[in-house]
């Protein structure tokens, strides 16, 4: 007995070495999440009146597709451009079968986020390749969804069928609003940021950028100083072990957080770091291409608007039709983000032409041209 109260008396050593990496690392992870709300939130300061004017300004559905590209990526969120289009649906300036394509694009756009993260990397060669090739393979996933789909949607309204009738179903089911945690703890501190610098996007837009840059370097320091084989191993192991495993967490935490931007961005390091496989990322990113389609269902269902309900349901509907074809044929998606990706090693301007092509360039001219 009087060992046991001898043990209870001993001093407890804490080890404030080993305590500081871990902390340090979810700062890091803090100012990276905090880094992305900010910069959409700056891009939303001066782009979300644009957006709104160019989705009302058309009524074909190929330039559809383009602008939701083009808005989403002024944005950054494809859930403000599907809300934007569920409000326009609802008021009746745009029809369901019109609003479609625009959701198909915006799912596209919406992928510039993680491009733009792994621009951080472009010092490191072999560490850029990797973690460029884990932010594209979500946009060579969206772009084989598109033209694979849109031609039948184009042809045959399927989408905009099967969302109605699921609509149907659900009408009577109600919904809630979801409260996205980081939200809470980021959006304040995002805000008070645009605050000082007196409402200025662009100055709002530049501080995002230097922090983003400033919390990878933080992290991916503070993972190559710990013991990497072992956090490769947890990702591996447990948390990476399975495409299913992967893929619901991907719904679940895009579900949780409310964008796919930041639940995928969070990768890319890991990636870039060696930590994570493009193929053990993959149907991660699938999944979180479902859940950020779960608020806009749940708010169209609060509207009880069986337009904007149709709309959310065509959203889920293209995505999980897409998984159900691209995730058996995963080699497909891999190849061609390696592919693209290998061009980083013959120069850097590669990645950034392809941004700004993707993106921006071709979705600009093919609006100009076919309108």
């Amino acid at each position: 007995m009087s060992k046991f109260f001898d043990f209870l008396s001993r001093p407890v050593k804490i080890n404030i070495k080993s305590l500081w990496k871990p902390i340090g690392l979810l700062i890091g992870l803090y100012l990276f999440i905090l880094s992305i709300t900010l910069l959409g939130d700056a891009f939303k300061l001066f782009g979300r009146d644009f957006a709104e004017t160019l989705l009302a300004t058309t009524s074909n559905p190929i330039v559809g597709l383009f602008i939701g590209i083009l808005a989403t990526s002024i944005i950054q969120s494809s859930s403000t451009t599907t809300s934007i289009v569920v409000g326009m649906v609802a008021g009746g300036l745009i029809s369901i079968d019109g609003a479609i394509p625009i959701v198909m694009g915006a799912n596209i756009g919406t992928t510039i986020t993680n491009s733009l993260v792994s621009l951080a990397h472009i010092k490191r060669s072999q560490e850029f390749g990797r973690a460029f090739s884990g932010a594209i393979v979500h946009d060579v996933f969206n772009v084989l969804a598109v033209i694979l789909l849109f031609p039948i949607q184009y042809f045959t309204n399927f989408l905009g069928r099967t969302a109605l009738y699921l609509e149907t179903v659900f009408e009577n089911a109600g919904g809630l609003q979801l409260a996205s945690p980081i939200n809470v703890i980021t959006k304040p501190v995002a805000k008070y940021i645009i605050h000082l610098s007196g409402d200025s996007s662009w100055l709002s837009a530049v501080a995002a950028i230097l922090l983003l840059f400033i919390a990878l370097k933080f992290m991916v320091d503070i993972m190559k100083s710990m013991v990497l084989s072992r956090v490769e191993g947890f990702f591996s192991r447990t948390v990476f072990k399975t495409t299913f495993r992967a893929l619901t967490l991907g719904i679940i935490l895009t579900a949780i957080v409310q964008s796919s931007s930041i639940t995928t961005s969070i990768v890319v390091p890991l990636i870039g770091a060696g930590v994570l496989t493009l193929r053990q990322v993959y149907p991660y990113t699938l999944g979180a291409n479902i859940g950020t389609t779960v608020t806009a269902i749940l708010a169209a269902l609060v509207t009880q608007n069986s337009a904007a309900a149709a709309v959310a349901f065509s959203h889920l509907l293209f995505n999980i039709i897409g998984i159900s074809i691209f995730l058996p044929l995963a080699n497909i998606p891999l190849y061609l983000a390696r592919k693209i990706a290998s061009m980083t090693a013959r120069s850097k301007l590669y990645p950034i032409v392809f941004i700004l092509l993707t993106f921006f360039i071709i979705p600009i001219i093919l609006i100009y041209l076919l309108r």
